[in-house]
């Protein structure tokens, strides 16, 4: 199929990948412009720009897709299909209507449930017991399209949200050439309108840890926000972000260090077994530990 691409970060390029191993034309690719990254804050192309120069790809980074020569110059493509996956922008209508079979989005949550942003933390956050991956004939509404294809993956215990993202990314590339190949006989599911929720973007304010909750939410917190923006709490005044977890036995009053880097939460305790302190690479527990003196409690 004649496929225009349309994605921006790392999730993205597993499935701009196997569009092209499956033989697709990817005739353009679409992704976010250029963003000032590094010490220097020189502009770094995105993931997708990158692996798709790489593959010789013609590539297109608007900053809009309102105005009518983006639009025209889109539907000039003559695509069979537009393929979505964590672009970026809001798909006006006139490019949806575009290609010949329309836009399809991978999105990676159970639809209804996580429209939106971040489903993967959000996932994770809540305490899922399972997410997904759903291929969705997308219209004007945010992920409120037909479902094409779906299909769900455990969230396990140790799960953090790259460890997650990398499992939904390589399914989402396997599912999408599978609904190209097989488009024609593709049943439309409309989604129902119970079970919706919104995977609102994650905000930094979020990201400290109050220890007073839980020790299931805090350990929640922690894998659903690493590596970014990453949970965080001081220690002797120092941001530390806490990276990965588990939750293990203990009591204490709130955030005191029972041993090791063992922290009592408001019930029960968890273990923190990745953490990355100010200025230093993320480290597992033992590392970070070494000559690094823990307090009584953590704020």
């Amino acid at each position: 199929m004649k496929v225009v691409f349309m994605g921006t970060p790392e999730f993205s390029v597993p499935v701009l990948e196997a569009l092209v191993e499956a033989g697709h034309d990817v005739t353009c690719v679409y992704c976010q412009p250029p963003r000032p990254a590094g010490r220097g804050k020189k502009d770094r192309p995105s993931p997708v720009q990158a692996r798709a120069e790489a593959l010789g790809l013609q590539v297109r980074y608007p900053v809009s897709l309102k105005g009518g020569a983006e639009q025209a110059e889109f539907t000039a493509l003559g695509a069979d299909v537009a393929v979505v996956v964590a672009y970026g922008l809001i798909l006006p209508q006139a490019v949806l209507d575009a290609p010949k079979q329309g836009c399809l989005n991978i999105h990676a949550s159970l639809l209804p449930r996580w429209r939106g942003a971040a489903p993967i933390h959000r996932a994770i956050m809540a305490g899922d017991a399972e997410t997904g991956v759903c291929i969705m004939q997308m219209e004007a509404g945010l992920d409120t399209g037909p479902v094409l294809m779906r299909q769900s993956v455990p969230i396990e215990a140790q799960d953090t949200t790259a460890i997650l993202h990398d499992r939904l990314s390589d399914l989402g590339a396997r599912l999408i050439v599978h609904a190209l190949a097989n488009l024609p006989q593709l049943e439309p599911h409309f989604q129902p309108e119970y079970g919706v929720t919104y995977a609102k973007k994650i905000e930094k304010s979020e990201a400290r840890i109050d220890w007073t909750l839980a020790a299931l939410e805090v350990d929640r917190l922690i894998r659903g926000l690493s590596p970014f923006p990453g949970a965080w709490c001081e220690v002797d005044g120092e941001r530390v972000k806490l990276l990965k977890s588990r939750v293990v036995e203990g009591a204490g009053e709130a955030g005191t260090v029972l041993n090791g880097f063992r922290i009592a939460c408001g019930t029960g305790a968890v273990e923190i077994l990745r953490a990355q302190r100010q200025g230093k690479r993320p480290m597992v527990a033992d590392e970070v530990l070494r000559g690094f003196e823990m307090p009584d409690r953590l704020t």
